[in-house]
């Protein structure tokens, strides 16, 4: 198909990516306000679709259907405003650059474009409902100082890290139906996000500092020791899984419960 290379929209898309977030960058630094990132890393990925979706101007259903997810998923920050902002925005939002680069929007609608529609919505329903409960946890005077482990936090340390990885990954599934050949690297969007919130600045930084406010906590250590990760399990199943499962098949990396007490490491 060749359509990314052909059009050029990889260094289109690059481009602006790298300006956009350097205007915030010289926003946050001169008015010394932090508070720009979300929206900054956000709107970027908007304004990537709407931008090579109206330069392509085929306006099909794939494609549209593809800019609404990115207009109501719009991304999880990095909470590191700088060069990787920009690199995070560029990489995640490449299968939707496809999409929208493909002269047809890649023919009719196929199988792949349901299931990935599906894992959208699921994972953007898990991601909705896991911010909205732990802003109403956090605004209750009588939660100050606990751990959120209300409504889809009782079967996910981080639902909201799993619906936002869940979507990402239904936007690729959709977008497969128009790749060929090299353009299948744009895998590497979906497993770009996976793999920085997992293994860098998502996850580990959470896990760190919940660890180190209520790690002498057994009540906590209980439920981190009951409580996924990152795959919503029910408490009864994953707590009497052996600690080799966990650590495998459900991600509770040993780096994860580096700050607790020796005695109460998560097993």
């Amino acid at each position: 198909m060749g359509t990314v290379l052909d059009s050029h929209f990889l260094a289109l898309t690059a481009i602006v990516t790298v300006v956009y977030q350097f205007i915030f960058f010289v926003i946050t630094a001169l008015f010394k306000i932090d508070q720009v990132t979300d929206f900054a890393g956000s709107t970027n990925f908007v304004i990537l679709a709407l931008l090579t979706l109206i330069l392509k101007s085929t306006w099909h259903f794939r494609q549209v259907n593809c800019l609404d997810f990115a207009c109501c998923g719009m991304g999880t920050s990095l909470g590191d405003f700088s060069s990787n902002e920009a690199v995070w925005v560029w990489t995640v939002s490449l299968p939707l650059t496809v999409v929208n680069a493909a002269s047809d929007g890649g023919g009719s609608l196929k199988p792949a474009d349901i299931i990935g529609w599906t894992m959208w919505v699921f994972g953007f329903l898990i991601e909705a409902a896991a911010d909205q409960q732990k802003l109403s946890f956090k605004n209750s005077p009588e939660n100050r100082g606990k751990w959120c482990d209300v409504g889809v936090w009782k079967y996910s340390r981080h639902p909201n890290y799993f619906g936002e990885i869940l979507l990402w990954w239904g936007i690729f599934v959709a977008a497969s139906p128009v790749l060929e050949g090299a353009e299948y690297l744009v895998i590497f969007g979906p497993l770009f996000l996976t793999l920085l919130l997992i293994f860098v600045s998502g996850i580990p930084l959470l896990e760190a500092s919940s660890d180190k406010k209520h790690g002498n906590s057994g009540a906590y250590r209980f439920y981190k020791k009951t409580t996924s990760p990152l795959i919503p399990l029910p408490r009864g199943v994953y707590g009497n899984l052996p600690g080799w499962c966990k650590a495998v098949f459900l991600l509770e990396l040993p780096f994860y419960s580096r700050n607790l007490p020796e005695e109460a490491a998560v097993s």
